[in-house]
């Protein structure tokens, strides 16, 4: 739930015996009926937003009976799962990540028959369903918060309580943690006469996971959708799940040019990253493992160190978002820069059979044709394809959609609202979060009513899935897009090693290989400008090769044979050959 320029701020964090070691983490799955089991190996998940999916009822916000009535989209797509983010009872101060009741659906999604019928209506189709899992905090809406205000045991101990510090007669808050929605982190309750502990929102309060109670019902709460047909969670902001049992003050950044209220002032090495959160999560590993059948995917949010990310893995964590498309890169980035950042996770993997996974987009950063461009607006998908792993893409990836300039007076995401007018535009998510563009009809097909949750993109008129479904339109992003997620099942993507050559200064190539088999090779132009090169002596991959996909900007056919020997890149072209 983290934006860009939030990921960018935090500082990295440092373990200095804040917290107890974790335990020792269990192997990697070795059998081969284990990873049998994980279903997503070598696939594509489909982030859905529901708030700007489809809307069923007209009232201008997605609901769970509109993805329903869309299923059959994820089939043609051929993606292994689709991942909801949070339909659970909110009051919606973030839209659905303040959470007031762990175990209903809120109205504005459906009922917990919708969700049933729509799990029902995956699994015929051969598609998992993943929730999204807000663990670290609830709103302050929540039945347990109300009874933790009036110290009503065991929920008094369910949120972070701290007395406030005295000075000169005056209240301030314990200590100097910063919210990640700018400002102290502590709000004061006039009942309790104590400070809460609030990462994000104030109206988000931080669940206290040292009480053995409140991990009770954590626990009964995951069960309780597993049972109802879910196949795992994607867990939301897991590095702030414990803090410093001791509160101290964390170190200030010298000279760090943010203004007073902003955690980017602030060293994190009591607020994220401690080591309890990786017993917790192989806690909750061990909880789904226990409930039979098909395994649970496990996929967490970790905005931190690579070393901290890669950590997750023997804790329990199949997918360790790997964000270097989203917030790592960016149009400034050169084919050196993805070269040394793909390098780097994929020899930091643990040992063993964990996977790799490569994150397109999501729901809190720019879109991928707003980050990097529309001509490029391809060219991480089709990375993701051919590199070994999984592929995350969200909702309107598959057609291009472009970020909306949401002006102020429209503004709703709550952190670009905490920031104000003048700073809004660098932490709004707004833009990435529009209605999807289904056709050119009212409302871009999302809703029968002309007025929608946020705006519907004018470009709609033109950008549509209906439109690129076009046998005329071959090329589109849409058809690109069911190639690529095709290309996962090909057996040198599921089984040929990997190569990330750097070309020319200019030019990047990944070439997976398997003995005795067509290599399959990707190249792609880091420039605005065509450039011509001898691939086939720089690669040592066949002259004669042709083009199974292409960027949609291009202009290269799908079928053509090429010369690698003497092969012309269109400016800002992504290719690949088999």
């Amino acid at each position: 739930m983290l934006s860009k320029s939030i990921f960018l701020c935090l500082a990295i964090s440092i373990l200095d015996g804040a917290s107890a070691a974790p335990s020792a983490p269990p192997g990697p799955p070795s059998k081969p009926s284990e990873i049998a089991r994980e279903w997503w190996r070598d696939s594509f998940i489909y982030q859905i937003y529901p708030r700007s999916f489809k809307d069923s009822d007209g009232d201008g916000v997605g609901d769970l009976k509109g993805i329903i009535s869309k299923l059959d989209h994820f089939v043609d797509l051929n993606v292994s799962a689709f991942w909801l983010s949070p339909i659970f009872k909110s009051p919606m101060v973030d839209f659905g990540y303040d959470i007031a009741n762990f175990t209903e659906i809120d109205p504005i999604f459906g009922t917990i028959d919708d969700f049933t019928k729509l799990t029902e209506e995956a699994h015929k189709r051969g598609l998992k369903v993943i929730l999204d899992w807000v663990p670290n905090h609830s709103s302050d809406e929540h039945p347990w918060f109300a009874k933790s205000v009036k110290r009503i045991k065991p929920y008094d101990e369910y949120y972070v309580w701290k007395d406030a510090k005295i000075i000169n007669g005056t209240r301030h808050p314990p200590n100097n943690w910063l919210s990640i929605f700018l400002g102290s982190a502590w709000e004061w309750n006039e009942e309790r006469k104590q400070y809460y502990l609030h990462q994000f929102a104030p109206k988000q309060p931080d669940l206290n996971f040292r009480s053995p109670a409140l991990r009770k019902e954590m626990e009964e709460a995951l069960l309780f959708w597993v049972n109802r047909g879910a196949d795992g969670y994607r867990i939301d902001s897991i590095i702030f799940m414990y803090e410093d049992a001791q509160f101290r003050d964390e170190p200030v950044i010298p000279n760090s040019g943010k203004p007073a209220d902003d955690p980017g002032n602030l060293r994190h090495i009591y607020t994220q990253d401690l080591n309890e959160t990786y017993d917790l999560l192989l806690s909750w590993r061990k909880l789904l493992d226990s409930v039979g059948g098909e395994k649970r995917i496990i996929m967490s949010e970790a905005y931190t160190s690579l070393p901290n990310i890669m950590k997750y893995y023997k804790y329990g964590s199949n997918v360790p978002f790997n964000f270097m498309f989203v917030t790592g890169l960016n149009n400034r980035s050169r084919a050196i820069d993805f070269k040394r950042s793909i390098d780097g996770w994929l020899n930091s993997i643990p040992k063993g059979d964990y996977i790799a996974n490569w994150v397109v987009d999501n729901h809190d950063n720019p879109r991928t044709a707003t980050r990097f461009g529309t001509a490029r607006a391809d060219q991480t998908s089709m990375l993701a394809a051919i590199l070994p792993g999984l592929g995350v893409i969200f909702n309107g990836d598959e057609i291009g959609m472009e970020g909306l300039d949401i002006p102020w007076d429209q503004t709703v995401d709550p952190q670009a609202c905490y920031a104000g007018p003048d700073r809004y535009k660098a932490v709004t998510r707004d833009p990435e979060r529009t209605p999807y563009q289904w056709d050119n009809t009212l409302s871009a097909g999302f809703s029968t009513n002309k007025t929608t949750w946020l705006p519907v993109n004018p470009n709609y008129k033109t950008l549509n899935l209906a439109e690129q479904k076009r046998v005329q339109s071959p090329t589109s992003h849409y058809h690109i897009h069911k190639k690529l997620i095709a290309l996962k099942q090909h057996p040198v993507a599921k089984s040929g090693s990997t190569e990330v050559i750097l070309v020319t200064e200019n030019i990047l190539g990944v070439v997976r290989r398997l003995p005795n088999a067509s290599p399959l090779v990707l190249l792609i132009n880091f420039l605005d400008q065509p450039i011509k090169v001898d691939a086939s002596a720089w690669m040592n991959i066949p002259q004669d090769m042709t083009v199974y996909v292409a960027s949609n900007s291009s202009g290269i056919p799908f079928g053509v044979h090429l010369d690698t020997a003497a092969l012309n890149l269109p400016a800002s072209a992504s290719v690949i050959l088999t």
